[in-house]
């Protein structure tokens, strides 16, 4: 420490102990410091339980002092510095507010409020014979709050009935199945969030089989704990005099659907049709009646349910057709009914739109470049909320400024795409069944064309045909299967400058590998299947398990339809492709404050080519590193094995692999409601799947799979800063690598090498990703 600086701190040291914010308080008050919490526990009680009670305490004292540093409050200090303000918006005012923040008084009648709100709180959670007290101890100017909380042992239930309350034979029959499901369990505490949770369980479920008019107020859960060794005994019961209309089972009479401004006015249902069970107001004609009939699963004389009406009003809102989706339910005027009219409000949104997009990039290979998308959609464009989205691109990647690399050439991509989706499996002699599929099924067909040029070298073509569908049987479970999926490459335009350059003696490995495959007429002809799981997590759990899985089939209608018996196989004239290719993404969330969670991924794939193929498709194959991947290695920079990539090709980094195996883990601290900060490590690599006579890569290389793959390993660290802005989340993550795979194996850990203050080893060592959205 330098001497002024030590200096400095003296002066202000003194300046700030001088200035006792104690005289601008007002008369009789006492500046509030905050409080202490003793837990004097019973002989029956655990220490383990008294801490655990004291960190449950803490938390609820209230107000919070204010902030301070070695103990004094330097923000009230900041709060009088520059005097009262005479006009809230002047400097004064501006100063006070942005760096002061008012005293927080200490007062007797606070104290004993939170005295009975813990005594409140902890008999709730089951400590019934406990109790808090607290008590002002003043010193000065300042005050300080003592607390003591007199534990008693905790109640554990003994058993739970659910008692009969002879409303009617339907009521009852359904109000004690639901004692199968409870969430109220013999040998755990009591705990009144757990009861309340009980009585919404309840409400559901009766909900779900035609109870419209049920609600948890309507159910008591009474205890008796005249038990020994501290049980307690729960009745689940029905409240006296609860409204009949609770105790009915409702039915459907009618159905409304009403497109148009989303308002009912009096002469509304004046014009409405009625077709297939549905009164429908459609005064634009806009949409057919299979529309409403596949999205909403109620029908005239059929019992209420609320599952459907939730499944209803999701399958309306993802057609993403309207911009309002609004129901109610209506009785029918009657003292003995037990009829409801159900209503749907639908607002479309706009039928047509059209989107332009421009993004940047800059690459390793001194490249820049820059892309236009535009994309039209229609959003019904057969009247059922068929989606029509046509999509065309144009990109350009170039080399800018004098220092041009004459073996760098510029890129151009054009691309055309059309995707259209129908809410429906398109499929002959099927119908949606509403009451059994959770959501809509989606059956979709897309084609596209796109071109690939190098200046003075070649032009790549690719046309793609896919048909696919995606179905969903639960909010847990989701399916999509693409039985047909096509794609052919072509290459044209071939210059004698490329030919020139593969013949070349220098010509970097990778390289060759990709021309290679660019050169080769490629047909895949294939199906593909997805499988995701997202578990329901157990009540009052803090941890969430997602499940990605996919197969990628090529290769075998191929072989069917070949002719002749070439040692390549053809397709119309192209050889085909043939690969097998299973993917898996497990994800693991796990929230310790609603402030911190910790998020991990861990990933693996493998491509086993066979027959006709050697290798993946290049498009089909892995790369480590980037944004989303290893963070500490640019995309493309890793693997496979133990290689390492030449940022110097004409293409920069492009290593690709048959295997991959990656895991990632991220602590992220949520600082307000628009910053975020993470502190996170990745680790994995890329391996090619056969050995060196079959691929590009020599033997020292290592790039091939083997029981030693742990030894190539690369690990990476970092930090994160994350902004949280409207419908989007900017994502900035700087990071090291650890350990790098393509080092000598002793020489791999590179924690001892880190030099922050070299200029040299920032460059080659320190990466920022900037990417859009988390990256798992």
């Amino acid at each position: 420490m330098s001497r002024i600086t030590a200096v400095w701190l003296f002066m202000v040291g003194i300046v700030l102990s001088s200035c006792s914010v104690s005289k601008h308080l007002p008369a009789g008050e006492s500046l509030y410091m905050g409080a202490e919490v003793k837990v004097v526990a019973d002989s029956a009680v655990s220490a383990k339980d008294a801490k655990a009670v004291k960190a449950m305490v803490e938390p609820l004292i209230r107000p919070a002092p204010n902030s301070s540093l070695l103990g004094f409050p330097y923000k009230v200090w900041f709060y009088y510095f520059m005097g009262e303000p005479t006009k809230e918006k002047s400097f004064r005012g501006w100063f006070r507010k942005r760096f002061g923040e008012p005293p927080v008084l200490a007062s007797r009648r606070t104290v004993t409020a939170n005295g009975e709100i813990v005594t409140n709180y902890l008999q709730n959670e089951g400590y019934f014979r406990t109790e808090a007290s607290g008590e002002l101890v003043e010193k000065g100017r300042t005050a300080k709050a003592h607390y003591t909380v007199a534990l008693k042992p905790r109640y554990l239930i003994e058993n739970v009935e659910f008692v009969d309350s002879n409303t009617g034979r339907g009521f009852t029959r359904e109000f004690l199945k639901n004692r199968q499901a409870s969430l109220l369990k013999s040998g755990q505490p009591y705990q009144l969030s757990v009861i309340e949770a009980e009585r919404q369980r309840i409400e559901r479920d009766l909900k779900r089989v035609g109870f419209y008019y049920f609600r948890p107020d309507y159910l008591i859960v009474k205890a008796d704990t005249n038990l020994k060794r501290n049980r307690v005994n729960l009745y689940v019961e029905l409240k006296p005099n609860t409204t009949q209309l609770a105790l009915k089972r409702y039915f459907i009479k009618n159905v409304y659907v009403i497109s148009d401004n989303g308002l009912l006015r009096s002469d509304t249902l004046a014009g409405a049709v009625y077709r297939r069970g549905f009164q429908i107001v459609d005064p634009a004609r806009a949409y057919r009646v299979r529309t409403f009939a596949d999205a909403i699963g109620f029908r005239p004389k059929a019992i209420y349910s609320s599952d459907i009406q939730d499944v209803s009003l999701s399958r309306l809102i993802n057609l993403k057709n309207f911009k309002f989706v609004k129901n109610r339910f209506e009785l029918l005027p009657r003292s003995d009914s037990a009829l409801l009219d159900v209503y749907y409000y639908l607002t479309p949104l706009k039928k047509k739109s059209l989107r332009a997009e421009l993004s940047a990039v800059t690459k390793s290979n001194n490249l820049t470049g820059s892309q236009l998308n535009l994309t039209w959609m229609n959003r019904n464009l057969f009247r059922g909320a068929e989606m029509l989205r046509l999509t065309a691109n144009a990109g350009i990647d170039v080399q800018l400024g004098s220092q041009r690399n004459i073996k760098v050439r510029d890129y151009y991509r054009t691309s055309v795409e059309g995707e259209l989706s129908f809410p429906r499996f398109v499929l002959p002699f099927y119908r949606m069944n509403p009451a059994k599929n959770q959501t809509l099924p989606k059956t979709t067909l897309t084609v596209g064309y796109e071109e690939l040029s190098q200046k003075d070298f070649y032009t790549q073509t690719s046309v793609k045909l896919n048909w696919g569908y995606m179905w969903r049987r639960s909010t847990r479970i989701e399916h999509s299967f693409t039985p047909i999926s096509l794609n052919i490459v072509k290459p044209r335009n071939i210059s004698e400058a490329l030919v020139d350059s593969i013949t070349s003696p220098t010509i970097p490995l990778q390289d060759l590998l990709r021309y290679f495959s660019i050169l080769e007429n490629r047909l895949i002809l294939g199906a593909q299947y997805n499988f995701s799981f997202t578990p329901q997590p157990a009540f009052g759990s803090k941890g969430k398990f997602v499940l990605n899985a996919g197969a990628d089939i090529a290769g075998n209608v191929a072989g069917l339809i070949s002719k002749g018996r070439q040692e390549v196989g053809l397709v119309f004239g192209i050889p085909y492709e043939q690969y097998a290719r299973f993917d898996a993404d497990m994800r693991y969330y796990y929230d310790f404050t609603p402030s911190i969670r910790w998020a991990n991924r861990l990933l693996g794939g493998v491509g086993i080519p066979y027959g006709n193929s050697f290798a993946l498709p290049q498009f089909k194959q892995y790369f480590a590193g980037g944004s989303n991947g290893i963070r500490a290695f640019r995309g493309r920079a890793v693997g496979p094995g133990s290689y390492q990539p030449d940022s110097l090709s004409l293409f920069g980094f492009t290593s690709f692999g048959d295997i991959r195996l990656e895991a990632n883990t991220e602590l992220r601290f949520k600082v307000n409601q628009y910053i975020e900060t993470a502190l996170f490590a990745d680790a994995g690599n890329i391996w090619m799947y056969r050995n060196f006579d079959n691929s590009f890569y020599f033997p020292e290389d290592n790039a091939v799979f083997t029981n030693k793959f742990y030894k190539q390993v690369a690990v990476g660290a970092g930090l994160g800063l994350r902004l949280t802005l409207p419908f989007l989340l900017l994502r900035f993550d700087l990071a090291t690598p650890l350990r790098k795979p393509w080092l000598p194996e002793t020489d791999r850990w590179v924690i001892r090498q880190m030099d922050f203050g070299s200029r040299s080893w920032r460059k080659e060592n320190l990466v920022l990703n900037i990417a859009v959205g988390y990256s798992f």
